[in-house]
C-alpha cells in the first residue's frame, strides 16, 4: 500500500508519497500554469507512483479560506482545491481529508513551519527538503505518514 499526502494550494500545493513501512517514495510540487492546476499532469504523476497491484490511499489536508484573503485569492485557492480533490477522486483510490489540527497535533507540531520541515527532514532523509520553500512537500509527506500510522 502506498500512502499519499497532499498539502493543497493554488500555486504552492504539493504531494508526498511513502510506502507501507514509511519509506520515502516521492515528493513534488503540484504543477500549475497561471494559477490553474494542470489536472492531467497531476493525475499522471499520481498514477506513476502507484503500482496498481499495490494500491494507494490518499489523504489531503482539509483547508478553508483565510479571513484576510481577498476575493480573488480565495477564488483561486478554492478552484485549486476543487481540482486537486477531483483528480484524487478520479484515481479511484480511497480519498480522505484530515484537519491540520489533527495531523499536526498527532506529531506535536505547532503552527511554526520550521518544526514541520525539521521533522520531515528527520523522518525522510532521502527527500529533497533542503530549502525553506520545500515546506509544502514536507507537510505533504507528514500528512502521508500521519495517514499511514492512523491506518496501521
Amino acid at each position: 500500500m502506498i500512502f499519499i499526502g497532499i498539502d493543497p494550494g493554488a500555486v504552492s500545493g504539493a504531494l508526498g508519497a511513502i510506502d507501507h513501512e514509511g519509506n520515502y517514495l516521492s515528493a513534488f510540487d503540484i504543477e500549475h500554469k497561471d494559477k490553474h492546476i494542470l489536472a492531467l499532469v497531476f493525475k499522471s504523476r499520481i498514477l506513476s507512483i502507484v503500482d496498481p497491484k499495490e494500491g494507494a490511499e490518499i489523504c489531503m489536508e482539509q483547508v478553508h479560506a483565510m479571513p484576510q484573503q481577498g476575493i480573488s485569492s480565495t477564488w483561486n485557492f478554492a478552484r485549486a482545491v476543487g481540482v486537486i480533490s477531483a483528480v484524487c477522486e478520479l484515481t479511484n483510490y480511497p480519498f480522505s481529508l484530515v484537519s491540520p489540527q489533527k495531523w499536526k497535533g498527532y506529531f506535536g507540531l505547532s503552527a511554526d513551519k520550521n518544526e514541520a520541515l525539521d521533522l520531515a527532514r528527520k523522518l525522510f532523509p532521502k527527500a529533497s527538503l533542503k530549502l525553506k520553500k520545500d515546506i509544502n512537500r514536507a507537510e505533504a509527506l507528514l500528512i502521508a505518514e500521519y495517514w499511514r500510522q492512523a491506518n496501521a
